[in-house]
């Protein structure tokens, strides 16, 4: 559906017919005021076209016309300065390493001097727990637990060794 101002713009370039053109100028209020505008544009628009034209050009002052915008162009590039050089921010991936890097060291070090100064804490809680169980003999008759603590320079194992246990007591549960 076209509003009054696109049908009146079509009637005014004559591109109204039928019914359409009948309907339109029925709803006109004056259509002698509005046959006065359609010719007052009519004379605008030929004036217009006749003044505003744009100029023709033979091939040749074309082609020239091309030249002159591309030298133009090409001087507004060459007259700007030459792009910026690309700031390098301060965390630049050379100090990204570096830090990454130095940051490892210190860490190691931390490790190093926090565990070597700590003493052994001795036997857990849970191999107490262990060691000091009691195998029902209703549920495992045969079953029998033998502890072999190792202690030597390196390392500090204790080892338990469980024979026909059936299950483990829930009392027992891992922790």
């Amino acid at each position: 559906m076209k509003t009054f101002e696109e049908k009146f713009t079509a009637w005014i370039d004559g591109q109204l017919t039928g019914k359409e053109l009948v309907e339109f100028e029925a709803s006109l209020p004056d259509k002698a005021a509005a046959e006065a505008e359609k010719q007052q544009a009519t004379k605008l628009g030929s004036f217009l076209k006749e003044q505003i034209g744009t100029p023709v050009m033979s091939n040749q002052d074309f082609f020239n016309h091309q030249l002159l915008e591309a030298i133009a162009r090409d001087s507004a590039v060459e007259s700007r300065p030459l792009a910026t050089p690309v700031r390098e921010t301060w965390w630049s991936i050379q100090r990204l390493v570096w830090g990454g890097a130095a940051s490892l060291a210190v860490f190691v070090l931390c490790t190093f001097f926090v565990m070597r100064d700590q003493p052994n804490a001795g036997q857990s809680t849970y191999l107490t727990q262990i060691t000091n169980a009691r195998i029902d003999p209703v549920v495992s008759p045969n079953a029998t637990i033998s502890v072999f603590p190792v202690d030597s320079e390196k390392e500090r194992v204790t080892v338990i060794w469980i024979d026909g246990l059936q299950s483990l007591p829930s009392e027992y549960a891992a922790k």
